[in-house]
This record gives structure tokens, sequence and C-alpha cells, in this order.
């Protein structure tokens, strides 16, 4: 279990960053067995992350109910059909992408009277097989959805695999700065120091703290 080992680098690269307590760590606990997440919880941390709804609501409300509040955040792409599930579940949705989702959550938001905080996901390498809003549509898809009320915080990205990460938060950096925005969720574990260095807010960690995940066949 590496997870103070985890928050130990964290904290190093912060301090020699001059900005302590800059990020927030989400333990991102898709796919992992209940006791390795329930470790960590014992561990005093109550910040997750999912990437599926339905996986999130079978697994979340009976570790709340053992151990209190505990914040989770939607990572994965979200269907307009699970959004009021996930509106209930979770506290942030780094995932949102799209018009149609937008005017979804807008509308249930009103309904609801409460929102999640809201990330826009941004495909800063254009991947055809990726989701996210492309960078030259970024700036309109902020005001859309600041026209429709939204509580978006930031922006999202998952850089490409075979592209140097850093030119990634860069421009993630750049576009949060030009719209207004400060929080930045970037960063996973093989490369979550180095989106320190770019001002990332909320940072992604998953198999560096509860190992590699055991993938159903």
């Amino acid at each position: 279990m590496a997870y103070q080992e985890i928050l130990d680098r964290i904290a190093a690269k912060e301090k020699a960053l001059g900005c302590l307590g800059q990020a927030q760590l989400i333990a991102v606990s898709k796919v992992q067995p209940d006791e390795r997440v329930a470790a960590v919880l014992d561990q005093g941390h109550r910040l997750f992350g999912e990437n599926k709804v339905q996986e999130a609501a079978g697994k979340w409300p009976g570790f709340r109910e053992k151990y209190g509040a505990v914040d989770v955040h939607l990572l994965g792409p979200l269907q307009t059909n699970k959004a009021r599930q996930a509106m209930a579940l979770f506290q942030a949705i780094h995932s949102l992408d799209r018009p149609k989702l937008a005017n979804t959550l807008a509308r249930l938001a009103q309904e609801l009277g409460q929102c999640p905080d809201l990330f826009i996901q941004v495909n800063t390498g254009a991947e055809p097989q990726k989701a996210g809003v492309l960078p030259n549509d970024t700036d309109a898809f902020v005001a859309q959805c600041r026209a429709l009320d939204l509580p978006v915080i930031g922006l999202m990205c998952i850089p490409p695999a075979t592209e140097q990460p850093a030119t990634h938060f860069a421009m993630l950096r750049e576009m949060a700065v030009r719209n207004g925005l400060t929080g930045l969720s970037m960063g996973m574990s093989g490369d979550f120091e180095l989106a320190l260095e770019y001002g990332a807010t909320h940072i992604r960690v998953g198999s560096a703290i509860f190992g590699d995940r055991d993938y159903p066949a």
C-alpha cells in the first residue's frame, strides 16, 4: 500500500515549488477490490475517483454508511441517461464534454436545486477515440456552460499516451487562465509530479496507491 508514499511525494514536490496544499489527491478506486479501498479509507483519505456510475452506486453508499462523509468524483464518461443518478452520487464530475450533457445537467440542476462541481474535459490531443471538447472549441463551450448557470470550476485532460504530457498540461493551464478557471484536473500515477509543476489542483492516482487493477475478463 503506497498511499503515504504518494502523499509524501506530493508534499515534497509542492514544497520545492513553493505551493504547499495546491493539489487534492483523488484516489482512483475504479475496479479495485473493496478491501484495498477500505485500507485507504482506514488511513483517513476521503476523496476518491470512479469511472462508472453503476460501479460507484454499488460501492459508495455502503462505504459512506461505515466511514461517514466521503467525496467521490466521476472521472469517466457520463451518459445523459445516468446524469440524474450521477448528480446524487458525486461531489464533482470531471467529464463534461458536450452540449447535450450540459443541457441535461442544467435542467436537472434547476429541478434538484443543486449540482456537483464540474470540470470540462478537453481532448488536448484531438484523439478521435477519446472523449472531450476539442481545444479550439473549449472557449465557446465554457461560455455556453456558464450561460446555463452550470458550476464549471475547471478543465480536465488525459494526454495522449505517446506524447510528452508537459505540452498538454501547459495547453490546459493556458485555456483555464484564459477562461478565468482555477481548477486543473490533470496528472496520473506516472506524471503527477510534472502536472504539479503546471498548476494541477486535482491529481488522479490509482495504481500507484492501490496496485495494478484486476479487470474482469
